[in-house]
């Protein structure tokens, strides 16, 4: 990158304390990647910056770019910041689990759909009124799709159309289901994968009759193709 000054947007990915007052932060930008840079004096009660790089929000940055790894922050704003996720527990953790994947599923230069995936699942768990499993579960949908990941929910592993009478295991090699009778997938965890699989948001999937016990169902499923093809 040439050296020089860039404005862009960022949400906070990581921090970590330097030195006597200043944090380094890693920021995803929906233009330049993950973008690493540190906040001078930004652990002091008057600096400028701290109120612009708040976690769970979504800010307007100044980079100075630096000669190695580490760019200089030089001014920030907020955009939006969610703060309703810090005052449910439960939704405060989600937040940082989001977080999480967001870095560990990304190379250094990903590409703006994973911003705006993780804007939209921050915004959704601002709504305290949606569950923080239902916005978790599609959240992860999302990112498996995002990744390339998304499950055949349409014919089995023999080639044979879903059927809603059938019951079905799953094959995670394959990432399709398997005709078992036995099997503890039925037509509706298929029907709410397929909508979490496609662009739906939390309060359009929430109106699915018996949602509790599907999601109970579904995250192992959903958890597991993570961390198959993820690895997170």
């Amino acid at each position: 990158m040439i050296r020089g000054r860039f404005i862009t947007r960022g949400i906070i990915l990581s921090r970590t304390d330097f030195a006597e007052a200043d944090r380094i932060l890693t920021f995803l930008t929906p233009d330049h990647g993950k973008v690493k840079a540190i906040a001078k004096g930004v652990r002091k009660s008057k600096s400028k910056l701290a109120g612009g790089i708040e976690l769970f929000s979504v800010s307007h940055i100044s980079i100075l770019v630096g000669r190695g790894e580490i760019n200089t922050l030089m001014s920030t704003r907020l955009e939006k910041h969610f703060g309703n996720i810090v005052k449910e527990v439960e939704h405060t953790k989600t937040g940082y689990e989001f977080i999480r994947l967001i870095n560990k599923a990304t190379a250094e230069q990903p590409e703006e759909a994973y911003f705006n995936l993780l804007k939209m699942g921050l915004a959704n768990l601002d709504d305290l009124e949606t569950d923080h499993q239902l916005t978790d579960i599609l959240f992860k949908m999302q990112l498996l799709k995002l990744a390339g990941h998304s499950p055949n929910l349409r014919s089995d592993a023999a080639g044979q159309k879903l059927e809603a009478a059938s019951s079905y295991n799953f094959s995670f090699d394959k990432m399709c289901f398997i005709s078992d009778k036995k099997g503890r997938f039925k037509s509706r965890h298929i029907k709410f994968l397929r909508l979490g699989f496609s662009d739906n948001s939390p309060k359009a999937l929430s109106r699915i009759n018996g949602l509790e016990k599907i999601i109970k169902t579904c995250q192992p499923l959903v958890q597991t193709m993570l961390q198959t093809h993820l690895s997170i």
